[in-house]
């Protein structure tokens, strides 16, 4: 069922952006050679077309915020200060910095087959659990086929709200994508997908007799005093305070409020960490800091192959272990994962020294292609921004 009529939603959109910032004041270039401005950058965001913006920057120098737009498209009301917000792939990097910790203390090797760790899991459809290791895993090299487009089929938001209750297991997640041919054999290439790390959450559980959740919790969460994270399985609600979400799910029609979870997936170890900005930029720059793991499993996490061109990631983009290097203007490169779900987009970066650590958040996405690539340029050019122009 469609909550909002197309001609209802469109009146409430044109009433929330008249409760913005004049576009005209925010969209005036700065003169070269001027320090960097996190709210420019957030505006600039948000006059892509995005409701609702929030930065945050952590550096030694102390902490640097902004935020753009609105919360919700009924109120008005502005982006809470620190807001939850669903973390969506950047658990992937919680969940291979698990892994790493197993590795560093001999539980586990990198180069463990998945036959070998999870007997019969992978195979059929020309997939085979003995070709693929742990690491290929990790870094998106195994060509397992991606479940998401098992449990969204048909895209559009009748489909959001008809499945968004539904749940699956890890397991059923998995036998989904084994029914597909791999895209390549294991090792050979590169291609994203979330059942690599539901797996490498079973592997997680197999290996410790925990699960991921917990053992994320008592290795990460409580060491670093992230009391506002949360690994909340397939519970779909934020705490508040919170942006809304909402996801525009075909060109030129309306803005549909996702904030609810779309629950068949990013419920488990490939993306369904909620948290608060503060606390992603205090993990990301624990992490680069050497604080999570031993020098070895840091230098493995780091060790990275080329992303494809076309792959949704700055060019240049490289891929560790749930880790992505990307380029800097500046020079270098900073370490971080991005998250995304309908509606929403996360993305936590670092220098690699874990001195400067940002998060961004935007809380909508365009339905066609053209707005949503302004979007993406415009967020990475504010990441760009952040670390290399902050003092």
């Amino acid at each position: 069922m469609i909550l909002h009529r197309s001609w209802r939603y469109a009146a409430v959109l044109a009433l929330a952006m008249s409760l913005l910032p004049p576009l005209a004041a925010s969209a005036a270039p700065r003169p070269p050679g001027t320090a960097w401005s996190p709210q420019h950058d957030a505006d600039a965001l948000r006059d892509t077309g995005v409701t609702g913006v929030a930065v945050r920057l952590d550096t030694p120098r102390g902490t640097v915020t902004a935020r753009s737009g609105v919360a919700d498209l009924v109120t008005g009301r502005p982006v809470p200060q620190d807001g939850f917000l669903r973390f969506g792939s950047a658990t992937k990097t919680f969940v291979a910095t698990v892994v790493l910790q197993l590795v560093g203390e001999k539980k586990i090797s990198l180069d463990r087959t998945v036959e070998e760790l999870l007997p019969g899991t992978v195979s059929g459809a020309g997939n085979d659990g003995r070709t693929i290791t742990l690491r290929d895993l990790l870094r998106h090299t195994s060509g397992l086929s991606d479940y998401i487009a098992d449990v969204f089929p048909e895209p559009g938001a009748a489909t959001y709200f008809a499945n968004r209750w539904s749940t699956h297991t890890p397991e059923e997640l998995v036998a989904m994508a084994m029914r597909h041919s791999p895209a390549f054999p294991a090792g050979t290439g590169w291609e994203y997908s979330n059942t690599n790390y539901v797996l490498a959450g079973m592997i997680i559980e197999k290996t410790t007799g925990r699960s991921w959740e917990e053992e994320v919790r008592r290795r990460i969460l409580r060491p670093l005093g992230l009391r506002h994270t949360d690994t909340p399985g397939t519970r779909p609600f934020l705490p508040r305070p919170h942006a809304a979400n909402h996801q525009q799910f075909v060109p030129g029609g309306p803005l549909v409020d996702t904030t609810i979870a779309y629950r068949p997936f990013d419920s488990g170890a490939d993306g369904s960490m909620t948290g608060t900005a503060h606390d992603l930029n205090r993990f990301f720059a624990a992490l680069a800091g050497g604080r999570l793991l031993k020098p070895a499993e840091l230098a493995a996490m780091r060790s990275t192959v080329p992303v494809p061109p076309g792959s949704g990631h700055p060019e240049g983009t490289r891929d560790g272990l749930g880790l992505f290097l990307t380029p800097l203007s500046c020079g270098g490169g900073y370490l971080g994962h991005s998250g995304s779900g309908f509606g929403y987009v996360v993305q936590a970066a670092t220098t690699v020294d874990g001195r400067r650590t940002v998060t961004v958040s935007a809380h909508s996405r365009a339905g066609d292609p053209e707005t949503a690539a302004r979007q993406e340029d415009a967020l990475h050019e504010l990441v760009d921004h952040a670390l290399c122009r902050a003092t």
